[in-house]
């Protein structure tokens, strides 16, 4: 089953990103400041009702990594005691990035279902070209290892949320579908997803209604579009996620945004 963290972390990847070795992928953070917070409530579709499911979180630190100034982002989400009892899920991402925007290290620690696993990539730049090592703890303890090297840029989920959030949106098309390359813990995939167009979203939580560009993610089985995800991003210069809406193996699950604290920009989305 896809987590929610998983999921929370793809909806900010919709936007474009430059295929090139790192001097080239290095970027300017517009976005976020260290000290940002957003929280989030979940809920569940169990037979028909909707249930409260649990909280995620996310933060941005300053850190050092190898003796320079860095970024360090966390991403936690636990199903309430109520959930527990179906499906638990204690998931816990960390992501380290250069102040450039470039991802160093990744780590995802998961329970879910009973199901425990390990990813983790450390990213380097010899010859200016990203080589990857990728490391795998499956449920039993086993461990598996390999390298990737490409000419391409190539992140990790954290670190592609936090470099696509100071990407401009103004030059996506309805309709428009994009490719990303992620990397965990034993591979590299490409992502797509669909821009669906802007639509304006009342939160029920906080009754605060904001302006949105919204996405789809998509998988292809068998050749047929299935959707996975739609999400809601604020149409300003701080780029959150404001409602996801997840279509799971056992259900329908949404999360709203029910807090943001430290945001760098003013949150000109909000409709007054």
């Amino acid at each position: 089953m896809r987590s929610i963290v998983r999921v929370i972390l793809l909806v900010v990847l919709a936007f474009p990103f430059c295929q090139a070795v790192r001097g080239q992928c290095a970027a300017e953070n517009t976005a976020f400041l260290p000290g940002e917070e957003l929280t989030y409530d979940l809920f569940f579709n169990w037979k028909f009702i909707w249930v409260s499911a649990g909280t995620a979180s996310m933060s941005i630190a300053q850190t050092k990594w190898e003796g320079q100034s860095a970024y360090k982002a966390y991403l936690i989400t636990r199903t309430s005691d109520r959930l527990d009892h179906f499906f638990m899920m204690r998931d816990t991402m960390k992501s380290i990035i250069t102040e450039d925007l470039s991802p160093l290290y990744f780590k995802k620690g998961a329970n879910e279902g009973g199901r425990y696993y390990v990813d983790e990539v450390w990213f380097s730049y010899p010859n200016g070209k990203p080589h990857l090592r990728q490391r795998y703890q499956d449920r039993d303890g086993a461990v598996t290892e390999k390298t990737h090297d490409s000419a391409k840029c190539i992140y990790d989920m954290m670190s592609m949320l936090l470099r696509a959030r100071s990407f401009r949106a103004e030059d996506f098309h309805k309709g428009e579908k994009l490719r990303l390359p992620v990397a965990d813990g034993h591979k590299v995939e490409d992502i797509t997803l669909i821009y669906r167009g802007r639509e304006d979203f009342r939160m029920k939580s906080t009754g605060i209604t904001y302006r949105c560009l919204v996405f789809s993610f998509v998988e292809y089985p068998d050749g047929k579009e299935k959707e996975i995800i739609t999400f809601y991003i604020s149409d300003d210069e701080n780029h959150i996620p404001v409602r996801l809406d997840l279509f799971l193996r056992f259900g329908v699950a949404k999360a709203y945004l029910n807090k943001s604290k430290g945001l760098r920009h003013e949150c000109t989305s909000i409709v007054k």
